[in-house]
């Protein structure tokens, strides 16, 4: 029994491993799960109470038709374009601008042979400025500080455009043999934002056209609705959505048995690209990515309410009374006249 208890725990243990190995270091630290939490239904164990809550939501019927679509599509750019910031410093102005240019004319050799010609090179110029140090004059009784110039520092920024994600690799190696180590940004252009929007319209309205005949087959005639818009669009670049996270195990059971204190070390922060999820969406176009693109999405939402009805319209009938009168005699007689009440 203790061999099969045993076997069971191993056997438990390596499935955990498993599991961990394909989640990734990313949960260690934002996705704990507290056993509290865990729901049970049947022999299944749901660990997300909002999709708990999701399958067992209440639907309450309403006269009113709402048509809310989403749709998204992930495009990749067209056009890349690094920027470097780079920076030198010399004893004379001369002396640090020739420096610099010696830098610049090497790197731009470099991605030549890389196919990056001078029209997809430029240089953005951010500072040259003196730069300043403090002498020291000792007197009998004081010291003096004094500032005086002893050379020259020159900012800029190096923009390099480029298609292909596979140039930026030998781009870095071009920058760092210059000494250029510090890359400020990467920015996505797409070329055709229009085409993407009108084809999300087109995917959106072909979607609505179904909806639409969906509630006209349930019985519902729209003809009889006033209706209400209201859309929306949006284009989301990679630099929007990088997370970082810290995945290490700070624990020292031998500090602890022998009662001194830890130093902390530096822990390293790492950043992984989070697009937007599908879950929302309704229709998503290059669902399936491999590198960071850029996400357009668009919206429209449709309102229909019942038309009032109108009041119905009262018929007024004009009864015409005839009126008569008797009159009776003094020997009894009774003589009957009519009232004419039409003037």
């Amino acid at each position: 029994m203790k061999k099969s208890s045993l076997a069971s725990l191993l056997l438990l243990a390596c499935a955990n491993f498993i599991m961990a190995q394909h989640k990734g270091n990313y949960n260690q630290i934002t996705q704990d799960i507290s056993r509290q939490n865990i729901l049970t239904s049947g022999n299944t164990n749901i660990y997300n109470p909002t999709i708990q809550r999701q399958i067992n939501k209440t639907l309450h019927p309403s006269d009113v038709i709402t048509i809310d679509v989403k749709a998204l599509q992930n495009v990749s750019a067209t056009t890349y374009t690094a920027v470097f910031n780079l920076s030198q410093i010399g004893e004379t102005a001369e002396a640090t601008n020739a420096l610099m240019k010696e830098r610049v004319d090497n790197i731009k050799t470099r991605l030549n042979a890389l196919g990056i010609t001078q029209k997809d090179f430029a240089v953005d110029v951010i500072s040259f400025v003196p730069v300043y140090e403090v002498e020291v004059t000792k007197k009998l009784f004081s010291k003096t500080y004094t500032e005086v110039p002893k050379g020259f520092e020159l900012q800029q920024n190096i923009h390099i455009q480029f298609t292909k994600t596979s140039q930026f690799e030998s781009i870095l190696e071009a920058c760092a043999k210059s000494e250029v180590y510090n890359l400020i940004k990467v920015d996505y252009f797409i070329e055709n934002i229009q085409e993407v929007y009108k084809n999300l319209q087109d995917e959106l309205l072909k979607l609505i056209a179904n909806k639409k005949a969906y509630y006209t087959t349930l019985g519902f005639d729209l003809t009889n609705y006033d209706i209400k818009i209201a859309d929306d669009k949006y284009c989301y670049f990679p630099k929007d959505f990088y997370q970082s996270y810290q995945a290490y195990n700070s624990v020292s059971f031998e500090a602890l048995k022998t009662n001194k204190g830890v130093t902390s070390a530096k822990k390293q922060t790492s950043y992984y690209y989070q697009p937007l999820t599908y879950e929302q969406y309704d229709i998503v176009v290059n669902p399936s990515i491999l590198e960071p693109v850029v996400q357009i999405g668009m919206n429209i939402k449709l309102l229909y309410t019942p038309k009032p009805k109108e009041p119905k319209q009262q018929t007024i009938t004009k009864t015409e009374i005839e009126h008569k009168y008797y009159v009776i005699s003094p020997n009894g007689t009774i003589d009957v006249k009519e009232l004419n009440t039409k003037n």
